[in-house]
C-alpha cells in the first residue's frame, strides 16, 4: 500500500525556528567555546592593562582586540540572523587574520612579546584553540548557510 500524497500544509516547509541555524546542534558548541574564549581572553586582558601594562603594551592591546573579536563572534554565532552571521564572518576572519600575523611576528620576533597573549605562537597558550576555532566557526557559518540555502529552496518549491 502507498501512502497518500502530502497535502500542501503537511510539506516540508519549516517555521523560521526550525531553520539551519548557526546557534543550534553544533553551533551551540561552537558559541559556548567562544564565549568562553571571549571570557578568559577579557579577563586576561584587563589583568595585563591594570597591572602589568608597562610590561608590554602592544601584545596586551592585542589581548583586548581579541577579547572583543571573540565577544562579537559570540554574539553573532549565538544570534544567527543573517546579518549576525555576517558580523560573525568578519569577526571570525579578522581573528584567523590576527592569529597568523601575531603568531608569525611571535615567532619570527620573541622580544616583541615579552608576555603572552591569546594569539601570541599561534595561541600556544590556549592549547591553539585561537587558531583552530575561526576555521571550524568559518566552516560551520558556510555548512549552516548550505542548510539555510536549502530549506528556503524547499519551501519556495512547495508554495508553487
Amino acid at each position: 500500500m502507498s501512502e497518500p500524497a502530502p497535502t500542501p500544509e503537511a510539506s516540508s516547509e519549516q517555521p523560521d525556528t526550525e531553520r539551519p541555524h548557526t546557534g543550534h546542534g553544533f553551533g551551540r558548541v561552537l558559541v559556548a567555546v567562544y564565549g568562553l574564549l571571549a571570557l578568559a581572553a577579557t579577563g586576561r586582558s584587563i589583568l595585563q592593562i591594570t597591572e602589568y601594562f608597562d610590561r608590554a603594551p602592544v601584545p596586551f592591546l592585542l589581548s583586548a582586540l581579541a577579547a572583543l573579536i571573540y565577544l562579537v563572534a559570540t554574539i553573532g554565532l549565538a544570534r544567527g540572523d543573517r546579518a549576525s552571521v555576517r558580523l560573525a564572518t568578519i569577526a571570525l576572519t579578522v581573528e584567523l587574520v590576527g592569529v597568523l600575523v601575531v603568531g608569525t611576528w611571535s615567532v619570527a620576533r620573541p622580544e616583541a612579546f615579552p608576555e603572552k597573549t591569546v594569539w601570541s605562537h599561534f595561541g600556544a597558550g590556549y592549547g591553539y584553540v585561537p587558531l583552530v576555532l575561526p576555521l571550524v566557526g568559518l566552516w560551520w557559518i558556510r555548512r549552516t548557510a548550505k542548510a539555510t540555502a536549502a530549506s528556503d529552496a524547499e519551501v519556495a518549491r512547495s508554495a508553487d
